[in-house]
């Protein structure tokens, strides 16, 4: 038996992306690549641990002229929350989506509320189908957010600007995951450590809770 990947060499461990078994070359060397890798495969993990993420500087980083401060992300926690489990749980429910799809998902997002601070609303939808999906999903949960401090509080406190903030700050840590594959989903791994799986809830309480 050989490789299913390069048919040469011995195979020496289980691939749950390709469903065979492949050689431990082929498993570095492939692995969100040309392999679809789920994110709980016990390789892709201990990979993880390994990877050296290329490390970006500031001249490498989108929206630079957007502020980012602790002040944003402590008075904004909840929200930030309900956007990056938002991007995890659309991302597990659409086949095929890889970082790169949420990196141009949030692009267009950051577009788009970049025009609501001009006050001319334009919106900057990917073609991109799978990046579509995660920038429709964001829209919506949005929408959702703000209905929901509507009914709570009586008044929508989240503005444009602290959305734009929170959307470029996600965008940062992506860019600080990525691994450089083209199938990589270090970013949905990291987000994944922040949204571990839970036991299914009633549709009653899966509401946003407001602080």
């Amino acid at each position: 038996m050989a490789c299913a990947i390069c048919h040469t060499r011995r195979p020496r461990r289980f691939c749950p992306g390709l469903h065979g078994d492949i050689c431990s070359i082929c498993c570095g060397t492939e692995r969100e690549v040309t392999v679809d890798c789920p994110l709980d495969c016990e390789f892709l993990r201990e990979g993880r641990r390994h990877e050296k993420a290329q490390a970006p500087t500031g001249a490498d980083f989108p929206n630079r002229d957007i502020k980012v401060s602790e002040k944003l992300l402590r008075d904004h926690e909840p929200l930030l929350i309900f956007l990056s489990e938002s991007i995890f749980q659309t991302a597990m429910q659409v086949p095929g989506v890889v970082d790169r799809d949420v990196a141009e998902a949030l692009d267009g997002l950051i577009r788009t509320y970049r025009t609501l601070q001009s006050g001319v609303h334009y919106e900057s939808r990917p073609t991109n189908p799978l990046a579509g999906a995660i920038f429709d999903a964001l829209q919506r949960g949005l929408d959702e957010y703000r209905s929901s401090e509507q009914r709570e509080l009586g008044m929508t406190k989240t503005r444009d600007a602290d959305v734009l903030g929170l959307l470029v700050f996600l965008q940062h840590f992506a860019l600080y995951q990525d691994n450089g594959r083209r199938r990589g989903r270090a970013f949905l791994q990291a987000l994944r450590e922040f949204h571990p799986p839970a036991p299914e809830v009633s549709a009653s309480s899966s509401s946003v809770i407001l602080r």
